[in-house]
Parts: C-alpha cells; sequence; structure tokens
C-alpha cells in the first residue's frame, strides 16, 4: 500500500544557521542571484531568502533548461520582467549557455554604480544548480559540484574579477514545505536527500500528476521495474531500487522535458 499522505521535511540546522548569516550579511549585497531549477519555478523559490533580497537588483537564473518544457521556460522569461527581474535560463551540460547571464549580470553591475568592490550573493534551494552556475559565471570550477542536495554547508567568498565578489551560500528550504505536491516536487527534482523520503511514494505522486496534467505518458513504477527486470529472489518486484533508478531517468531527461510550474495566466 502506498502512503500517498507522508510528510516530507527537511530543514537541517545548517540552514537555520545559513539563513542567519545571509541575513547578517545582505546589507553588503549589491545584487542577488537567485538560482532556481526551471522545472519548478514556483516551488523552487523560496520566498523566505525573497525576504532577505528585498527591494535590491535580482538576476534570476532558471537552471536545467534542457530539462523542462521550453515553452513554459520561454512564458517563465518573458514574465519575469513583469515583476521588475532579471532573467536568463542556463544548461550545465553547455558552457556557452552562460554568456547571456554573464552579460546580463555585468549590465547589472555596471547599472548599479557600485563604489569600490561589487559584492553579489547566489541564493537558492538544495540542488539548484547554485555551484555550477557560480563555475558557469567565473568560467573555472571554483565551486564543488555534486548532483545531490545539502553539498554546500557554509558560505563562500569567491573573486570574479577586479572589482567583483561573489558568495555562494548553502541552498535553503523553507522550515515547513505547506503541500503534499510541493513536497514529491521538491523531492523529484533533487533538491531533498533521498534518505528523507520514500522514493516510490514520490514516484508514483509524479505518475499521477502526469497522468492528470498531461497528455504525454511516462511509465508507472510497475512496468518500469519489470521492462529494467529489477527483481528480488522469488520474482517479486524490487520496488525501492527501481524507485531510485526512475529518479534518476527523470533527472536525465530520459522521460521528456517536462516543467511542474508555469506563470500566472493573469500576469499576477
Amino acid at each position: 500500500m502506498i502512503d500517498r499522505e507522508t510528510v516530507i521535511q527537511w530543514y537541517p540546522g545548517h540552514m537555520a544557521a545559513a539563513m542567519r548569516e545571509m541575513e547578517r550579511r545582505s546589507s553588503l549585497i549589491d545584487i542577488f542571484i537567485e538560482v532556481i531549477d526551471a522545472r519548478i519555478a514556483v516551488t523552487g523559490s523560496n520566498a523566505d531568502l525573497s525576504q532577505i533580497v528585498g527591494r535590491k537588483p535580482r538576476l534570476i537564473v532558471l537552471t536545467r533548461d534542457d530539462l523542462a518544457d521550453p515553452q513554459i521556460t520561454k512564458a517563465w522569461l518573458e514574465y519575469y520582467p513583469t515583476k521588475r527581474f532579471r532573467a536568463v535560463s542556463v544548461n550545465a551540460r553547455e558552457p556557452n549557455s552562460y554568456t547571456q547571464a554573464s552579460f546580463t549580470l555585468t549590465q547589472m553591475l555596471s547599472s548599479a554604480r557600485v563604489k569600490g568592490v561589487a559584492r553579489t550573493m547566489v541564493i537558492g534551494i538544495p540542488n539548484s544548480g547554485k555551484s555550477r552556475v557560480i563555475n558557469g559565471l567565473l568560467r573555472r570550477d571554483v565551486a564543488r559540484v555534486e548532483d545531490k542536495a545539502g553539498v554546500t554547508r557554509a558560505p563562500q567568498w569567491f573573486r570574479v574579477g577586479p572589482n567583483v565578489e561573489m558568495m555562494d551560500t548553502p541552498g535553503i528550504l523553507v522550515p515547513k514545505i505547506d503541500t503534499l505536491q510541493a513536497q514529491w516536487m521538491l523531492a523529484m527534482c533533487g533538491a531533498i536527500p533521498r534518505d528523507k523520503f520514500s522514493p516510490e511514494n514520490v514516484v508514483h505522486s509524479f505518475v499521477d500528476w502526469m497522468t492528470n496534467n498531461r497528455t504525454r505518458q511516462v511509465p508507472d513504477l510497475e512496468n518500469f521495474a519489470t521492462v529494467r527486470r529489477m527483481l528480488r529472489t522469488g520474482g517479486e518486484l524490487e520496488m525501492h531500487n527501481a524507485a531510485l533508478a526512475y529518479l534518476k531517468d527523470f533527472n536525465e531527461g530520459k522521460f521528456g522535458r517536462t516543467s511542474f510550474d508555469v506563470p500566472p495566466a493573469d500576469g499576477a
């Protein structure tokens, strides 16, 4: 029996400490760079971080645009300027995709007219791609990158140029993820460590959502496990390992390009 009501939450102590540190340093920051997984443009944006940004200039970088629905990503890039945010999309597999991001950040830094050293802060939820964005903007590997949540645990400063510094920060979730849908979407996209949730539950919720909201079909977990011949001794399907493999395939784009969140229809 699949328990779809199991609550998924993850807010370790280092996130609370990092939030306090970011609040303390926010007055020093000239431009914030918010990194968001393009597939979860709403669910993957932490409103608590937006409070730290306040009215300061913000560049939104949508990552994993090679995994997201291209039409929906385009709609988001048209939506953000209506809220006075600059926005670009990037693909970690294409280093040249950071050219536009670098150009936009340079424009924003020029407009800010900072005296002395300009300081930027990169913010976002866990595994949104912050470290990859930093490496892409700096054109060198300086920030540690792994395909799992919770790698960066403390703030780090990097020198971008003679007069620009960039601060990497730990990924921070809200203390309580309000809805079950948001919980499984964050888990599906890798924002929550896989030992903090049932992968079987998450995959079943994903398949239900795709069935109810999309015309494109995706395999259910049972068929996926059967095709892969993931069996226990005695011939019973090995559902847990099948679900982990399913999550991996989803995040490699093997089920097609998917976006869970779309811009408001009325532009609100």
